[in-house]
C-alpha cells in the first residue's frame, strides 16, 4: 500500500509531548503542519506554542523522525520546528455559552437570515451512527476544494465530534466576550460546542439551553461571508433541530442514511419532522453504501445496499449519491485530517457530491 498523508498523521498521533510543554501528541495538540509525502519522502513543520517550546522538541523531533521512518516506503523525513509565538488569550471570563434563547426583536417574525451566510445546509439523519458527522466534515472540506467559502457548525451539543475529525483545537477567542472568532481548517470555518468545553466534559442541559447554546453558535460567531454554512445536526427530532428550522432561514435539510431498513425507518421519520416545519428537504446520500476489501478487491454490501436511492424514488426527492465504507475514512477523521482533502476514491465521492450540490445550485 502506498504511502499516505493519513498513514503519516497516524504515526505522528503516537508521538508523546513532555508534561514540561503541556503533554498530549502531536495530533493531538495540533502542532502538525504543511504535510507533505512525496514518493518516499515526507516533510512537515512543527509549530510549537511558544519559542520555549520549541526549544524543547529536539526530542520530539527525533521521535517523530523515528516513527515515520517505521513506515514502510518512507525514504526520507525532512522536519522544521518553528514558534507561532505566545497563545492567544483565552475568551473573557464573561463569554459563556448556553442559557435561555433571547426572544425576536420586535417586528421579526419567522426564520432569519444570518449576516454574511448565502446558504445554510443542514446535514440531518434520523438516527446515530449512520455517519452524518463524517459527511457534514468531508463535505464542507470538499465543497471548500471547489473553491466556495464554507463554514461548518457542529450543532450536535451533547455529542460534538468535529474538533477531532477536523482536527482543530484551543478554546476560540473573543474579543468582547460576545462574539466568538472560530477557528479555521482544511480551508473551512469551524465552530463547535466541544471547542469551549474540556474534551471529557459531559453537556447536560435541558432545552432551553439547548436552544440558547444553538442561537449564540448561530449568531455570535463572527462567520464572515460564506457560501455555505454546513450545520451538522444532533440525530433524531428534538429541540436542536426545532430551533434551527423555526428560527434561522436554511437552504434545506439533506438526509444521511444507510441502506438497511432499520436506519431508513428513523430516516423517514426526519423527512416528515421537516416537512412539518416547512423546510425543504434537498435530497438523501446512502452512507456506507459499498465496502471494498483492501486486500482481495472484493466488494461486499455489509449494510445492504440501493435502500437509501429507492426511497429517494419512492418519496419523489433528489438521490445525492452514495458514499463508500472505508478504513481510510475511520483513520482518517481520527487524525483530523478528513478524507475529502487527499487523494483516491474516497475523496472522488465527496467530490462528486460537492460538484452536484453546486451545479444544483444548492451550495
Amino acid at each position: 500500500m502506498s504511502l499516505s498523508p493519513q498513514t503519516a498523521v497516524e504515526a505522528l498521533s503516537r508521538v508523546e509531548l513532555p508534561p514540561a510543554i503541556g503533554g498530549g501528541t502531536l495530533v493531538s495538540r495540533d502542532l502538525v503542519r504543511a504535510l507533505t509525502v512525496e514518493g518516499g519522502t515526507v516533510r512537515f513543520v512543527i509549530e510549537a506554542p511558544t519559542p520555549e517550546a520549541a526549544r524543547a522538541m529536539d526530542p520530539v523531533r527525533a521521535a517523530a523522525e523515528a516513527a515515520l521512518r517505521r513506515l514502510p516506503g518512507v525514504e526520507a523525513v525532512s522536519i522544521v520546528v518553528t514558534a507561532h509565538g505566545p497563545a492567544p488569550r483565552p475568551a473573557p471570563p464573561s463569554l459563556k455559552i448556553g442559557g435561555h434563547p433571547t426572544p425576536q426583536a420586535p417586528g421579526q417574525t419567522g426564520p432569519q437570515r444570518v449576516a454574511g451566510i448565502d446558504r445554510i445546509l443542514a446535514i440531518a439523519s434520523g438516527k446515530g451512527g449512520v455517519g452524518k458527522s463524517t459527511v457534514s466534515s468531508n463535505l464542507a472540506v470538499a465543497l471548500a476544494r471547489q473553491g466556495r467559502r464554507v463554514g461548518l457548525l457542529d450543532a450536535d451539543i451533547y455529542g460534538p465530534s468535529q474538533p477531532r475529525m477536523m482536527g482543530v483545537s484551543g478554546r476560540p477567542a473573543s474579543p468582547d466576550g460576545k462574539t466568538i472568532l472560530p477557528l479555521t481548517a482544511h480551508g473551512v470555518t469551524v465552530m463547535s460546542i466541544g471547542l469551549m468545553l474540556k474534551e471529557d466534559e459531559a453537556v447536560v442541559w435541558r432545552g432551553p439551553m439547548l436552544m440558547g447554546a444553538l442561537q449564540q453558535l448561530l449568531g455570535q460567531v463572527a462567520w464572515g461571508e460564506l457560501d455555505v454554512l454546513i450545520v451538522d445536526l444532533p440525530p433524531g427530532t428534538g429541540d436542536v433541530q426545532l430551533t434551527l428550522c423555526q428560527r434561522t432561514h436554511l437552504t434545506g435539510a439533506i438526509v444521511v442514511s444507510t441502506p438497511q431498513d432499520v436506519a431508513l425507518l428513523d430516516a423517514r421519520r426526519a423527512i416528515d419532522m421537516f416537512g412539518k416545519l416547512k423546510t425543504p428537504v434537498l435530497g438523501l446520500i446512502e452512507n456506507m453504501s459499498t465496502y471494498v476489501c483492501p486486500n482481495c478487491g472484493h466488494e461486499a454490501h455489509i449494510f445492504g445496499h440501493g435502500g437509501v436511492r429507492a426511497e429517494a424514488a419512492k418519496l419523489d426527492l433528489p438521490f445525492l449519491g452514495e458514499l463508500p465504507l472505508s478504513l481510510d475514512v475511520r483513520l482518517a477523521g481520527d487524525a483530523g485530517i478528513p478524507a475529502a482533502a487527499g487523494e483516491g476514491p474516497v475523496a472522488e465521492a465527496y467530490a462528486r457530491l460537492a460538484r452536484g450540490l453546486i451545479d444544483g445550485g444548492v451550495a
